[in-house]
């Protein structure tokens, strides 16, 4: 593709962000950024597909083990190469500079920052439960919630592993609180005509996979980690270990938190509920179940929220210092050593995208472009091993060719499902995507007639 220029010599190249965070902190980003409200939701979805409790249990097992394999891809990726932008990075490595800024260009415009927006409207709704707020109210403490975590992140990235670091317990603790409840009080409480095992009909290809989408969506997050491998002590070795400990760790709380469900409501019950992990607590704790449950909430969402604004702004920060964005997000805090005003314009669109209310739809379009980039990247291991057979990896993906093949087959399978049952939104979200190109050639353009660079970056 070319040069790609950088800064010119009126403007020197940002410091680089230091190295602060602990094999402890990547994994609480990992488990924080993972759970979100997913373990609470998605259960009905899934209970409405399958009829028993051996095919519900199979299907988080094997999105568990499904989002294992992206990890470990992404672990490989992340320990070759450790740098600040993880797959925005991995990208460019493997493709180019333009499906790299395809890739960074959506996530800020589109995927995670109406995530920020939407998980900002959550907690506030949320927040409701415990105190009244009209619309203005509730907009009001969206804002504040952006505007806190703007300022903890700001301020340092281990202020923000603190943050994350506290929060990911709180809902940890939390939820196997809730686990213990169900398993121990569960066989008094439970409905007099479920059956300890439950069973039902034969389970269609088409139900399954409907489950198995659903699933998918509550163990994501986990790519997140690699936006701040340039700020991991020892990355090649606790990129690894965080990926791997943290996903296998979701998954076992999420199975245990199925089974919790499963002994105290009937596969019914659970399909019929819109809020199933309030309702297994009331049943074993009675009234207080429904404050516990929206309390948890709170913090799930709050935690993940601090995650998106600790590890996206990275993104930015990687693609503006290839001088494929505004130059300003590559600026590093002088006294803070973050990228300050990466963090600060993310959080300016987020409110924009709130308070316009567009981050529904965003949200609903951004899912498949964000499955898109997880196949390129996952392709991206088997392209970088035969074209850079030399590269020095410090680990390698377990089972390959297969794994990958595997991971590969079901996110073409979860593109082409998204086509057939929902050809609105994955239109528009490919469509997104390619408002992409003309952007990446202007900046292109723009780099080329500016004023002679000092430096340039090797050709990508």
């Amino acid at each position: 593709m070319g040069a790609i220029p950088s800064y010119t010599s009126s403007q020197p190249a940002p410091a680089e962000l230091s190295r602060r965070l602990s094999l402890i902190d990547s994994v609480a980003i990992v488990v924080g950024m993972m759970i979100g409200g997913g373990i609470f939701l998605v259960p009905n979805l899934v209970a409405r597909s399958l009829p028993s409790t051996a095919a519900m249990l199979g299907v988080w097992a094997l999105a568990g083990a499904i989002s294992l394999l992206g990890a470990l891809a992404c672990a490989e990726l992340g320990a070759a190469f450790p740098a600040t932008g993880g797959q925005y990075v991995f990208l460019r490595e493997a493709y180019g500079p333009a499906a790299a800024f395809l890739c960074g260009w959506s996530l800020f415009t589109v995927a995670r920052t109406a995530q920020v927006a939407w998980l900002a409207v959550v907690f506030s709704l949320y927040a409701g439960y415990f105190v009244p707020l009209g619309q203005l109210g509730s907009r009001l403490l969206s804002l504040t919630a952006l505007a806190l975590f703007t300022w903890v992140n700001y301020r340092g990235v281990k202020f923000g592993a603190i943050v994350q670091n506290s929060f990911t317990v709180a809902k940890v603790l939390g939820i196997l609180a809730i686990i213990t409840a169900a398993l121990l009080l569960g066989g008094h409480a439970a409905h007099p005509a479920r059956a300890a095992v439950q069973t039902g009909t034969g389970v269609s290809f088409e139900q399954f996979g409907v489950a198995l989408i659903a699933c998918l969506l509550g163990y994501d997050g986990w790519v997140q980690l690699s936006f701040v491998a340039g700020e991991i002590r020892d990355p090649e070795r606790n990129v690894l270990r965080a990926l791997t400990l943290g996903t296998l760790g979701v998954t076992a709380i999420y199975l245990l938190a199925n089974v919790a469900y499963l002994r105290v409501l009937s596969i019914p019950e659970i399909a019929a509920s819109q809020h199933v992990a309030a309702d297994a607590a009331e049943r074993v704790l009675d009234g207080a179940g429904g404050t516990v449950v929206s309390l948890l909430i709170l913090i799930s969402v709050l935690g993940t929220l601090n995650g998106c604004f600790l590890t996206s702004p990275r993104v930015y920060f990687a693609q503006a210092k290839d001088g494929l964005f505004f130059e300003k997000f590559a600026y590093v805090h002088p006294v803070y050593g973050t990228p300050a005003f990466a963090i600060v314009a993310q959080t300016a669109w987020s409110a924009v995208l709130l308070l316009t209310g567009s981050y529904e739809s965003l949200m609903d379009y951004s899912l498949f472009g964000i499955w898109v980039f997880y196949g390129l990247m996952i392709a991206g291991v088997m392209v970088l091993r035969r074209t850079r057979p030399d590269l020095h990896r410090p680990y390698r993906m377990w089972g390959y060719p297969v794994t990958p093949l595997i991971f590969l087959g079901i996110t073409l399978w979860f593109l082409l499902n998204m086509l057939v049952t929902r050809p609105a939104a994955s239109s528009a979200g490919l469509g997104l995507i390619l408002t992409g190109i003309p952007a990446y050639f202007l900046w292109r353009w723009h780099n080329a007639n500016s004023a002679p660079q000092k430096t340039r970056h090797p050709a990508l």
